[in-house]
Parts: structure tokens; C-alpha cells; sequence
């Protein structure tokens, strides 16, 4: 079973670099949870491995019981959806019942085979705010190279969410992430033809380094309505060009539990990112083209490291308390339309 570890170092990383810098009440945008028991799901069309080894499941006690171990003086409310390899219907039944227990806001993953109307149906009978698509959840015939936004997120699931006003929480594919050209015409098309969509472009479209951003934001900084969150993204560049391009009151804090958790520092090479983690620590990573390892003692977990990169950005940038306060709350709270 999954299970959270603090150690000395992260306890002093959180009380010497980041209590005082996050507002006492925050929202974390982006959780997952399912247990370890649910049938697999998804095809391989894009999505990291490295992920699978930080944890086979986060169940909502886990969750909760995480969030405050890793910030006693502070309140985080997290937005949760299902694990995105496993079994929709599953993981939808277990966030319904957990959300029913600890009364946190909650979206529907979906997969592409489901009709408007069953979307719907599940929405209103789950109490949801919206929807979850993942990008392995598409037609299993379309090669990783070639997945489309639309594969994965059909037409007839964003008329829904615009009839509705629903979020949808979008994880882009393709290789290129956020400057993939496909990626931003489609970003666009939703922007324009589903105004009432509330879309949150997730870990800033995948821009873990410098080289990911390309021009998008010369384009996407257009947009009135699209929100980002910087959820497993640990790249001060792909931070501070989103803030530029549409400021402070569309960029949301995600932790992408329970992946933030790996014990990890995050450096990239060449354009492609590598999480540098301890020696023998997730057991043989040599297979996977993102993951190195280090014989450091201080490392603490990725969710500390995005708030660092988030406190570095704001301090070059020159965000004031109140431009922190929108990223890490209130932009989400009038999101979830919480009080």
C-alpha cells in the first residue's frame, strides 16, 4: 500500500522555504485517487511510465491524510478525479463515494466511446463540476504520433461541458507538447467555437523545459477564457512565460498527487527533462528515457520543488502576495464556485 514518507529534510524545506509563502488556505487542482485493485486501463498512446513508479494507488484517506502531513499549517482543498490508467467506471464509482465522505469537488474521467448523453448522465448522478479525459483513453488504432486532442476528447463531450459550463481538465499529447502546432489550432478551435467551457490546460500543456514552449503563447495569449495549471511542472521558464502571456488570475497550483510525491529534483538537457532521483530508490530506472539517479541525501519531493520553482518565479517576476494568492487560491475558488 501507498504510503507517504517525510523526512527531516522536507520538514525543514517546508518550514524554512515555503510556510510563509503559501497562503494559509490553498487549493490543489489537480488529485488523483483509485485503488490497487481496479482493472487496468488505456492504451500506450503517450503517457510517461515513470509515473507507475511512485505509487500503485492513492486512495482518498491517503490523499487526505497526505496533504496534511505535508502541510500542518495550512488548509488544502484538492480537486479529485480517477487514476488515469485504470478502469473509468471504477475509479468514477470510488471518487463519487470518497467525495461523498470528505465533501471535496470532484470531475468524471471519460473516455472517448462514451456518448454525450451518458457523459451528462454521470455528471449529474456524481455531483461533478466537469471532466477529466486523459490522452491514453482514445481509439487504441491511432499511432502516439498522431493522437489529436479530439481523439481523445471528442466534439460531442465539449458541446456538453459548453451547454453546461463544466471544466474540463485537458492533458495535451503528441511529442512536441505545448508547441506542437496540432496542439494549439485545437486549443484555439475549443476557445472559440466552446466559450462556456471552462478549459484548464494541465501541467502548462507539458512543458517541462524551455525548448516545449516554443511561440505558443504568442498565440494562446490571446485567449480570455483558458486556464492553465502548473501541476508536475517544475520548469521556472514555462512558469513565468504562461504568467506573462495571460497573468496571474488564469495559472492554478496541481500537485498531480500522488506523482509529486517522488523524491526528486527535476533538470533538463537538450530540450527533454530528467527527474534526478536517489540511488535505488524506485529500483531499476535505466529503462526509462526521463530518469536518472544520485547519490544526494537532500532531496525532497516534487511537490516541494514546484512550490520552490513557483517562489523563485514570483520573486523574479515580482508577484506580490496577492498575485501568489490568485495562483494558489483564488483562482481555483471561483473555478469550483467555492465560498
Amino acid at each position: 500500500m501507498y504510503e507517504l514518507k517525510l523526512t527531516e529534510y522536507d520538514r525543514k524545506v517546508y518550514e524554512t522555504e515555503l510556510k510563509d509563502f503559501l497562503p494559509e488556505t490553498f487549493i490543489d487542482i489537480h488529485t488523483h485517487i483509485w485503488k490497487n485493485t481496479f482493472q487496468p486501463y488505456g492504451s500506450s498512446n503517450g503517457g510517461a511510465t515513470w509515473t507507475k513508479m511512485v505509487a500503485d494507488e492513492q486512495t482518498a484517506e491517503n490523499l487526505m491524510e497526505g496533504l496534511t502531513e505535508l502541510f500542518p499549517k495550512n488548509k488544502v482543498i484538492p480537486l479529485v478525479f480517477g487514476g488515469c490508467d485504470h478502469d473509468v467506471q471504477q475509479c468514477n464509482d470510488y471518487v463519487k463515494e470518497s467525495a461523498e465522505r470528505y465533501g471535496f469537488p470532484t470531475l468524471l474521467r471519460t473516455d472517448y466511446s462514451m456518448s454525450a448523453a451518458e457523459v451528462e448522465a454521470q455528471v449529474k448522478k456524481n455531483g461533478c463540476l466537469g471532466l477529466k479525459p486523459y490522452l491514453t483513453n482514445c481509439p487504441p488504432y491511432v499511432p502516439p504520433a498522431e493522437l489529436r486532442i479530439f481523439d481523445f476528447l471528442p466534439q460531442e463531450h465539449l458541446e456538453a461541458a459548453d451547454r453546461n459550463g463544466w471544466i474540463v481538465m485537458l492533458h495535451i499529447p503528441r511529442a512536441m507538447r505545448l508547441r506542437d502546432p496540432m496542439n494549439v489550432a485545437q486549443l484555439m478551435e475549443i476557445e472559440r467555437r466552446y466559450p462556456n467551457v471552462r478549459l484548464i490546460v494541465a501541467h502548462i500543456g507539458r512543458a517541462y523545459s524551455k525548448e516545449d514552449i516554443g511561440d505558443a503563447f504568442e498565440v494562446l495569449g490571446r485567449t480570455e477564457n483558458m486556464l492553465f495549471d502548473f501541476t508536475a511542472n517544475l520548469c521556472d521558464d514555462a512558469i513565468k512565460e504562461c504568467i506573462r502571456a495571460v497573468g496571474t488570475r488564469r495559472l492554478m497550483f496541481g500537485s498531480d498527487l500522488p506523482i509529486a510525491s517522488m523524491r526528486m529534483y527535476r533538470v533538463t538537457e537538450g530540450g527533454v527533462y530528467y527527474n534526478v532521483v536517489p540511488r535505488g530508490l524506485y529500483g531499476d530506472v535505466s529503462g526509462d528515457p526521463h530518469m536518472r539517479e544520485t547519490d544526494e541525501t537532500d532531496v525532497t519531493l516534487m511537490i516541494y520543488e514546484q512550490l520552490r520553482a513557483l517562489k523563485r518565479c514570483a520573486a523574479e517576476l515580482h508577484l506580490t502576495d496577492g498575485d501568489v494568492e490568485n495562483i494558489m487560491y483564488e483562482n481555483a475558488r471561483r473555478l469550483l464556485k467555492l465560498r
